[in-house]
């Protein structure tokens, strides 16, 4: 009789479709976790829509326009029809896709080695729970394409060597040409997303991969391999080297890109072991990358690395790590490697290392020990209580209508409930993280849900008002007036500085009230912040005219606005009106 099949593991299967799910909840929303650039690079795709040219991008910001490459760009032209859809639900689109499609290969290689739909499922919502991923994964400024092309090559060798195809007879390695070709071109696909760097890493990965894994390496597989492995990185070097091609200002390329965003990365006023030893990006920081993209699940991969760390004193537990295991070794550890050496370093780019993580991690998940999923659950539940808060205030301003309240709080309460089960069952505490971390983020997006529905912008007739019209709007970061596009469609807009810190940033040494009735005389509109809490109106009001008001969230915050006397007020320190005023017309 043949065994039985074993059902299918269906919680498992619920928590990554919800946690897909998320990812598509508020994707409009300008106050979706995101990189403080994302509106920079947003301009630079609107400027070059506009232009109805796809080279060379175009920029209003000084030195900004050729700091990424143009596939990016592209992207944003291409999903958007050329800007006649300028929507932040078209441009992040497609960072939801490559997310996805990176999410669906590796569920589908952990269950190719560990034959278990459940572990599978794991690796799946650990990617997506991530908060690299899910700050990064769908957003326009993303890291989602970059991770999917430039993990093809390592895919490929992973399904060669989970299949046992690790040699023939004659020793020779089945990667021939046509496959370090491919390798090549998705190298390129994804240094046109990002930098031409990132082939370094890649290639690295890939080399040590497939020597790792032949069964006996002699010095001709291993001249075949560093040739085959050199070509696809010239063919990806090449691919990226098109943008000099077709770009009609190959100069300001080199300049912008090149030399100040790439070569200024490898330099510093310090000498490099001064700067990397004690700079201010040291070396250690950078051992702590993939716990920090693990965000709220940091502690978790913190005890997964003690696992590996602890077992690499113990010869005989890697000496016994299957071929398609060497694989994600690889892919983690050059990744880390390689990304130390740069003078600037971030745990950002670990990020396309990040689905070998979830997979070795869903692997040895049982293996973690449950003091760091506790220790987890006791970061959620505060988190949870102070989303649950900040919630239930927007409710009493009347910003969060009864209902959206209820979905935020039945979120909070799930995540809480799940923390009290982890706590109360320990079998169930690694689950109950999961749930909680997924909670997390679902109260997040229920409760700024309402700041980004179209009942908080302003009126239809407003918008139309400000069509062709001279707006100032604020600007606390560079490019984010950018916003105001999506909010005033048709606007000219103008930034000047909110917090008067930059130069030359529309009289910035001016009082405030003084400052609003000068750009009044100057523009045809003002987008204005509240000044004071107990300000009711703006201060050229009667005057000037209120066309409409919108809530604002204050993301920067000076020393003693925030305290632990108005922690539990976040009407105190986090709300302000944005006003949209007129000249009153003599």
């Amino acid at each position: 009789m043949p065994p039985s099949r074993q059902p299918l593991p269906w919680p498992w299967i619920v928590l990554v479709v919800l946690a897909a799910a998320l990812y598509l909840l508020g994707l409009n929303s300008p106050y979706a976790p995101t990189n403080g650039d994302e509106m920079v690079y947003i301009h630079i795709a609107r400027m070059t829509a506009e232009s109805g040219h796809w080279l060379p991008l175009q920029s209003e910001l000084i030195g900004t326009r050729n700091t990424k490459p143009p596939l990016l760009i592209w992207q944003a032209v291409f999903a958007s029809d050329w800007g006649q859809h300028w929507s932040l639900f078209a441009l992040r689109l497609p960072s939801i896709v490559y997310t996805f499609a990176t999410t669906a290969l590796l569920a589908f290689f952990t269950h190719r080695i560990s034959g278990k739909v459940r572990t599978a499922c794991l690796a799946a919502a650990l990617y997506l729970l991530y908060f690299s991923t899910f700050r990064y994964g769908r957003v326009y400024l993303t890291s989602a394409p970059e991770t999917f092309w430039l993990a093809l090559p390592m895919w490929w060798v992973l399904w060669l060597r989970s299949r046992g195809d690790s040699a023939s007879a004659d020793g020779r390695t089945p990667l021939g040409w046509p496959t370090y070709t491919l390798f090549g071109v998705a190298m390129g696909l994804g240094a046109a997303y990002k930098s031409f760097a990132l082939v370094a890493p890649t290639a690295a990965a890939v080399w040590c991969a497939v020597l790792l894994t032949e069964p006996a390496t002699r010095w001709r597989g291993v001249m075949r391999t560093t040739l085959g492995v050199t070509w696809s990185a010239l063919i990806g070097i090449g691919i990226f080297a098109l943008w000099f091609v077709l770009d009609p200002d190959p100069a300001a390329v080199w300049q912008e890109f090149v030399v100040a965003e790439n070569a200024g990365k490898m330099s510093g006023g310090q000498g490099y072991w001064q700067a990397a030893l004690f700079g201010a990006y040291p070396m250690w920081t950078q051992l702590l990358a993939y716990p920090a993209n693990g965000g709220l699940l940091a502690l978790v991969v913190l005890g997964f690395c003690w696992v590996a760390v602890s077992k690499a004193f113990q010869k005989t537990t890697y000496a016994q790590l299957a071929p398609a295991q060497w694989v994600l070794l690889a892919w983690l550890v050059v990744w880390l490697v390689v990304f130390t050496i740069p003078s600037q370093r971030s745990e950002r780019y670990l990020i396309p290392a990040m689905p070998a993580l979830a997979i070795t991690m869903a692997l040895a998940w049982e293996r973690i020990a449950k003091a760091w999923f506790w220790a987890t659950l006791l970061i959620t539940v505060p988190a949870l209580v102070m989303l649950a808060r900040i919630a239930w205030v927007m409710g009493d301003m009347g910003i969060t209508s009864t209902p959206e309240l209820a979905m935020t709080l039945i979120a909070a309460c799930a995540g809480l409930a799940g923390a009290t089960a982890g706590f109360t069952y320990h079998s169930w505490v690694r689950n109950a993280t999961l749930v909680a971390c997924l909670a997390v983020y679902a109260t997040f997006s229920l409760m700024v849900a309402p700041l980004s529905s179209s009942q908080a912008d302003y009126s239809p007739a407003v918008q139309s008002q400000m069509q062709g019209q001279r707006v100032a709007v604020p600007n606390g970061f560079t490019g984010q007036y950018e916003r105001f596009h999506f909010v005033l469609p048709g606007a000219r807009i103008t930034p000047y500085d909110a917090e008067g810190r930059n130069t030359g940033a529309l009289y910035p040494e001016m009082a405030s009230a003084e400052r609003l009735n000068y750009l009044l005389v100057h523009f045809d509109a003002v987008v204005w912040l509240q000044d004071r809490l107990d300000q009711s109106e703006p201060s050229c009001v009667p005057p000037c005219q209120l066309l409409g008001s919108r809530w604002h969230v204050k993301s920067r915050h000076k020393g003693g606005e925030v305290t632990l006397n108005n922690l539990w007020y976040p009407q105190e320190w986090l709300f302000r009106h944005e006003w949209l005023v007129v000249k009153t017309a003599h």
